[in-house]
């Protein structure tokens, strides 16, 4: 099973998500079955590492983002991963013009896991305080498990 996690730079949502959802498929012990990854539609941050804000609060809750690197989404992208997963309508509006047809179905909204947070989308926490980091967190700690949920189902 193949997720791929999308938000614009790939500095703050995305990552975030790549790293608490493995850690929730790791705790399932399906760590060798499912390739978790994250990227931005925008190649603004390419190669570099998540915001040091988004560690930051990653760090509290016991995360570690260090190794990861910014990467754009790529055409391959579409065909290769199962989940698709957007951050914000945005995003998703995005990924959905550069889709091909036959892989539409795999485009959702990442929040669509979540279990007690009535939002859709997860916030872009770049231009605000620290709490928006820890809110990104809250939100995409509940999607990641209802996600690992469907996952196991599906495997």
């Amino acid at each position: 099973m193949r997720v791929l996690l999308v938000c614009l730079g790939n500095i703050c949502r995305s990552p975030t998500a790549e790293v608490v959802l493995r850690t929730e498929i790791e705790k399932t012990g399906l760590g060798n079955c499912v390739d978790i990854v994250s990227c931005g539609t925008a190649g603004y941050h390419v190669g570099e590492p998540p915001d040091s804000r988004s560690q930051a609060a990653a760090k509290v809750r016991e995360y570690d983002m260090s190794t990861l690197r910014g990467r754009q989404v790529q055409d391959s992208d579409f065909e290769y991963f199962d989940f698709i997963l957007a951050m914000d309508e945005s995003n998703l509006m995005d990924l959905r013009r550069r889709c091909p047809k036959q892989y539409q179905a795999k485009l959702e909204l990442f929040l669509t896991y979540a279990n007690n947070y009535q939002e859709k989308e997860v916030p872009d926490p770049y231009y605000g305080g620290q709490q928006g980091f820890s809110r990104v967190l809250d939100l995409v700690e509940d999607a990641s498990v209802g996600l690992v949920e469907v996952i196991k189902a599906r495997l």
